[in-house]
Parts: structure tokens; C-alpha cells; sequence
């Protein structure tokens, strides 16, 4: 190997690198037998956060006009918890949230069909932690849906 192609290689990075070797990612889901485009697909990054952020703020709408004076500390805390109910009931119902149908996605069991309770209920405390939910696998599910057996499919 002459220094252009060592410094090619370094360029790349270490999946082009990999490639090269032989090694096969494909697509996101492939590992989990889902299609790679359209209804059953993986759901991509910014549908998910944009219907969190719908979610988000259908939460912090409610709190600041029901249930706090004003905007401060609490409504944040309270927007939370509404965050929570609102993930468990209607995740653990009809399998999506407000923003998510907006959206186009649904939470379902990486077997097929819908999730368990207890299953939600792990997947919900863990989207409220935050951090779980920011890493992510080479298929684009994150770390709360991981533990709780869960992908999130376009509709």
C-alpha cells in the first residue's frame, strides 16, 4: 500500500474503511428485517425529533394554561410529567403520540404489533430522561427504545 492509499483510507474514515474490508451495513432496519423505504420503514431522525418537539410543546401549552401561573420553573416540570402521561397512554393505546401521527410514525415491538405496558411505560420514563433517547445504533433507534424492545416505523 503506497501513502495515497493509506491517506485515502484515513480520509474516508473508518465505515469506508471497513467497506473496503468486506464488511456489509446496509440499510437502516436491514438487521431487523424491516423494508428500506416507505411504511414499515425506520423512522428518520428528524421526523422523530420534530414530533417530539410537537409533543413538547402540545405538553408545555397545557401546562402553562391549566395548570401553572405563568410560565416558570414548574410549568417546565409539570410539562414533563404531562410528557410522560401523554407518552404512556396513547404510545401504549394507538402506538403513537400527537406529534408522531402528525408525523407519520408509530411505536411498535421489534417482533410486530403493539408494545406491552410495562414495555411502555420503560420507553416513556426514558424519553423523559433525555439522554437515552440521544444515543442511537447503526439502524437509528435510540437507546430507550433499545431497552424497551421498540422501533419507530413510518406510517
Amino acid at each position: 500500500m503506497d501513502n495515497r492509499q493509506a491517506l485515502g483510507s484515513w480520509l474516508s474514515g473508518p465505515r469506508a474503511a471497513a467497506e473496503d474490508a468486506g464488511v456489509d451495513f446496509g440499510y437502516r432496519g436491514r438487521q431487523l428485517g424491516l423494508p428500506e423505504e416507505g411504511p414499515g420503514s425506520i423512522a428518520r431522525p428528524g421526523r422523530r425529533l420534530g414530533a417530539l418537539a410537537v409533543d413538547w410543546a402540545l405538553c408545555t401549552l397545557i401546562a402553562y394554561g391549566l395548570l401553572t401561573d405563568g410560565y416558570n420553573q414548574a410549568t417546565g416540570n409539570w410539562a414533563l410529567g404531562l410528557l410522560l402521561v401523554l407518552s404512556v397512554l396513547t404510545v401504549g393505546t394507538v402506538g403513537s403520540t400527537p406529534g408522531k401521527r402528525l408525523f407519520g410514525l408509530r411505536v411498535v415491538s421489534v417482533n410486530g404489533g403493539r408494545l406491552g405496558l410495562p414495555r411502555v411505560v420503560i420507553r416513556s420514563l426514558l424519553v423523559c430522561l433525555a439522554i437515552p433517547a440521544l444515543i442511537w445504533d447503526r439502524d437509528g433507534r435510540g437507546l430507550h427504545d433499545r431497552l424497551s424492545g421498540a422501533v419507530q416505523v413510518r406510517i
